[in-house]
C-alpha cells in the first residue's frame, strides 16, 4: 500500500477525526455533517454507523469504555453499541454562529476542543479553544478562533499543536503543554500555509515527533518536521482531505478522512472519491491513540 488509495467509498458530507482503536483493530470516524459516528473494519471492509445528533465536531476514547463526544455545542459521553449519549457540559450554547470542531484526548487523560465559527467567514473569528478535564470542568484556552482545529501532540506530551484553518489566517500554533496539569502556555507560530497549496485541517503525529497536516482544498497531506519545516508531502485524489490518523497492527498505515460537500472553497469536478477514506504507508509509524479519564 505505498501509493494512497480509496479503502472505504464512503460519500461522507464531512469526513473527519479518524481515531484507530487498538483492541478492537478498528477506525472510527465522523460525518460532522451529518451527525454520524462511524467504526469502519478494514480487515472486513465493513462500516456501520450511529446517528448521534445535526453534528459531531470530534471524540476519543475514553479509559472506563465508550467515548467522550464534542456535539454541536456541548460535550458528552457516547456509548457506540447502544447510541446513548450523556451530556457532560455545555460549549457556547447560547451562540448559535459556533459549533464544535476538531478535538482530542490529551497525554494525562484531558480532552481538548474548539468551535468554528458556522458558517466559515473568512476575517471571522467567533470561536475558542477549550478543555474538558475528566471531572466535566471546562476550561477556556483562548477565543479569536475561525476555525479551531490540527490538534495534536508530540510523542512526550509536552507540546500541544493546535491550528485555525481558516482563508485569513493558515496558521498552525505550539503550546507548551504540561501532561500533570493540563495547562498550555507560551503560545508561538510552528508554520503557516499561505505558501502551500491548501490549509491546514485536522492532523497526528508520528512516533518521530512529525506533524501531518491534511491540508484541504490543497489535494495533499503535509508532513511538517519539528522546527516547522516541509518535510515532504503526500498527494490526494481528493481536493479536502480533513485528518490523517496511523491504524493499522503495526500503526504504520496512514488513514485519512475527506469531505464532499461544505467548506468554504467549492469542489472542483472530477473527484468520484470525495468523501472516502484513503489509506497508504508512508514509511513511518504513528502513536498509540491516548484515552480520556472521564
Amino acid at each position: 500500500m505505498t501509493a494512497v488509495e480509496c479503502v472505504l467509498d464512503a460519500k461522507a458530507a464531512l469526513g473527519e477525526c479518524p481515531m484507530w482503536h487498538e483492541a478492537e483493530q478498528k477506525l472510527y470516524w465522523v460525518d460532522s455533517e451529518r451527525g454520524e459516528l462511524h467504526r469502519f473494519d478494514p480487515a472486513g471492509g465493513t462500516d456501520e454507523h450511529r446517528k448521534l445528533a445535526d453534528h459531531i465536531g470530534s471524540f476519543a476514547f475514553r479509559e472506563q469504555g465508550g467515548l467522550v463526544a464534542a456535539l454541536d455545542n456541548s460535550f458528552a459521553a457516547v456509548d457506540f453499541e447502544t447510541g446513548a449519549i450523556t451530556p457532560i457540559a455545555d460549549v457556547e450554547a447560547d451562540n448559535p454562529g459556533t459549533t464544535l470542531n476538531d478535538g482530542r484526548a490529551a497525554p494525562g487523560g484531558r480532552f481538548f476542543a474548539g468551535t468554528m465559527g458556522v458558517p466559515i467567514t473568512p476575517g471571522k473569528t467567533p470561536g475558542a479553544f477549550y478543555r474538558l478535564d475528566p471531572d466535566g470542568a471546562v476550561t477556556q484556552i483562548c477565543d479569536g478562533m475561525g476555525t479551531s482545529n490540527g490538534l495534536a501532540f508530540s510523542p512526550d506530551g509536552r507540546t500541544l499543536y493546535h491550528s485555525d484553518s481558516l482563508p485569513t489566517v493558515q496558521t498552525i500554533w505550539a503550546w507548551d503543554h504540561d501532561p500533570s496539569t493540563g495547562a498550555v502556555e507560551n503560545r508561538r507560530v510552528f508554520a503557516t500555509t499561505h505558501e502551500l497549496a491548501g490549509r491546514p485541517d485536522g492532523a497526528t503525529i508520528d512516533a518521530e515527533g512529525f506533524y501531518w497536516s491534511a491540508n484541504v482544498d490543497g489535494w495533499q497531506i503535509v508532513r511538517f518536521a519539528p522546527d516547522g519545516s516541509v518535510d515532504r508531502t503526500i498527494a490526494m485524489p481528493v481536493q479536502k482531505p480533513s485528518m490523517p490518523c496511523f491504524g493499522g497492527p503495526d500503526l504504520d498505515i496512514l488513514y485519512v478522512t475527506s469531505i464532499s460537500d461544505g467548506g468554504s472553497a467549492p469542489m472542483e469536478p472530477g473527484q468520484p472519491q470525495a468523501g472516502g477514506l484513503f489509506a497508504c504507508k508512508p514509511g513511518v509509524k504513528g502513536l498509540p491513540t491516548v484515552r480520556f479519564a472521564g
